[in-house]
């Protein structure tokens, strides 16, 4: 294991950031995706839930790595061959793996965010256009600053569960941890050295995730005591 360590601890190291990159890429598109969909689900227009509602439906209802294989495969071939609107059109393992992350973590962010929002007293919206605010001026600075502070805990847990998916999109050749650790162990056929420093190194990272998502609760909750 130390021998390990010191030929590829950097390698690992690196993949490690790669993975970290490609999660705060996702959440960070999962968010926009979450946001837009989740107050879709909330306006009264049938219309607009039933649109929020199939595409959560329909990508929770989608295994991950079909999802990644769909994304990195299927389309460029959709664009390339089908469509012909462009020409030899390739996704690299980060934009194919940002899109898968963005569109499954939003899927589940849209949920959250909707959850937020209705966490929030709806008297406060009742309130806010009793003032004269129309609708969306009411929800962007009233209801949905309200409705983040309880958002950050779950959407913390959120990442957690993003970075592990990470793993998954080893198998389009993202040089994310997983994908690195295979090539470890082709090199030094030392499985149970290689797995359990992998295992060590997220455990570490996803540690320190849960206790920061746990600390942001504490003070959420001591912030409404007051």
């Amino acid at each position: 294991m130390v021998q390990i360590i010191t030929d590829y601890g950097t390698l690992l190291l690196k993949a490690m950031g790669q993975t970290l990159i490609l999660a705060l890429w996702g959440l960070f598109f999962a968010c926009i995706l979450g946001l837009i969909f989740g107050i879709l689900s909330v306006v009264k227009s049938k219309i607009c839930n039933a649109i929020s509602a199939i595409f959560v439906n329909v990508i929770r209802g989608v295994p991950m790595i079909v999802l990644a294989f769909f994304v990195f495969f299927g389309v460029p071939y959709l664009f390339n061959t089908i469509l012909h609107i462009g020409k030899n059109i390739v996704l690299t393992g980060l934009q194919a793996g940002t899109i898968c992350l963005a569109l499954n973590c939003g899927a589940y962010m849209a949920e959250i965010i909707r959850g937020g929002i209705q966490a929030v007293d709806k008297g406060q919206m009742e309130a806010s256009r009793s003032l004269g605010l129309p609708y969306w001026r009411a929800m962007q600075r009233v209801i949905l600053p309200q409705a983040v502070k309880i958002m950050i805990p779950s959407i913390i847990n959120q990442f957690i569960i993003t970075l592990k998916d990470t793993s998954i999109l080893s198998v389009i050749g993202f040089p994310e941890l997983v994908n690195t650790a295979k090539n470890v162990q082709a090199n030094t056929f030392k499985s149970f050295q290689t797995w359990a420093i992998v295992a060590v190194m997220y455990l570490v990272v996803i540690t320190l995730l849960s206790q920061l998502s746990k600390a942001v609760e504490r003070r959420l909750d001591h912030d409404r005591e007051k």
